[in-house]
This record gives structure tokens, sequence and C-alpha cells, in this order.
């Protein structure tokens, strides 16, 4: 398989998911604003999906650009990466149907923890298969977020039970630390 037929089938997984995800947002039955308040926490956990969903996009195309070639271990990665994100939007509409509740925040930090674990995975693959000398693998080589999200992420799964709201927030500090492209690949391939 070519590394485009994978970016590709990536990008339509992705695709699939924000429409998924989209659709879980039911139409109010009133027509004044009023009517929208209890739509307040399932749009808000829309929302928070969606910039989780567009940053795994971003930072797959990063990563592939700068990968030179793609094997088995990286295809079954890159599916488990795809598995975890599909169970996104399940995950979103139980916690927006539930107002943040204890157990919704905690299997929503769970699938994002598992979603990252399988990120980090797909970057180990690509470095092993271009090679450790490699322009990727020189990118690749601070891991300071990834290792500071995957202990947010964790620490928000277990405070879920008692703080859910610092979880949600722990969740969010993380988005913020990756909503910005992974620059180490792009100051690496200029």
């Amino acid at each position: 398989m070519t590394k485009g037929r994978l970016e590709a089938f990536s990008d339509g997984v992705l695709a699939i998911i924000i429409t998924i995800m989209v659709l879980g947002l039911q139409i109010p039955g009133g027509h004044s604003f009023e009517d929208l308040k209890p739509l307040f926490f399932k749009f808000l956990s829309y929302l928070f999906s969606f910039i989780y969903v567009g940053i795994y996009w971003n930072n797959h195309h990063h990563l592939f650009q700068a990968t030179k070639r793609v094997n088995g271990k990286i295809l079954w990665a890159n599916l488990h990466l795809l598995f975890w994100l599909s169970v996104l939007p399940f995950a979103t509409s139980w916690m927006g149907e539930n107002n943040f509740a204890e157990n919704p925040v905690a299997l929503y930090g769970f699938v994002l923890l598992m979603a990252a674990v399988a990120f980090n995975m797909l970057e180990k693959f690509c470095v092993q298969s271009d090679g450790y000398d490699s322009a990727i693998a020189k990118a690749l080589r601070s891991t300071l977020k990834e290792k500071l999200s995957i202990l947010f992420y964790a620490s928000g799964v277990g405070l879920s039970f008692v703080f859910p709201v610092v979880a949600v927030i722990l969740y969010y500090v993380v988005a913020m630390m990756w909503i910005i492209p992974d620059l180490r690949i792009e100051k690496t391939l200029e």
C-alpha cells in the first residue's frame, strides 16, 4: 500500500467520524433560543471532539508528510488509531447527553488516552520504518508533549470520578497543547 492510500483512507474515516458526531446533535422542538439551552453540554462535547479530530487529522497529515515508507506495522498501528477515534462519537454523545457526569467523562478520557497511545505507537513505527537517522526520527526525538498528554489523560480519567469538571479541564489543556500542528516535523523538513 502506498502512503497516499493510507492517508486517503484515514481522511475518509475521520470525515465519517465528524459526520456521525454532528448527527448526534438533535434539533430542538421549539424555535426560540431558550430551546437551545438543553443542548449546551451536547454542543460543548461535540466542539471538544471536533477539535480533537481536527488535531489528529493535522498531526496525522504532518506525520505522513515526513514518513517515506509504510509497512504492515504502520498500517495496523494506523487502524488502531482509527479504531479509538471511531469510538469518540459514542463517548462524545454519552458525555454530552449526561451533562459531563463522572462515568461518561471517564470513558471520554479513556478514549482520548487510548487514541494518544495509538498515535504514539504509529509515530514509533514510522520512525522504525524510515530509520533512526531519518528526518522523522530527528523530528520526534523530543516526546515531552506526548508524555504530558498521556499523564493528563490518565489523571483526568482518575479525577473524573471525583471532580469531572477538573478532568474535562485537563482534556481541554491537552487539546490546547496540540492545537497548533506538530511544529517539530515542520522545522525538521524545512
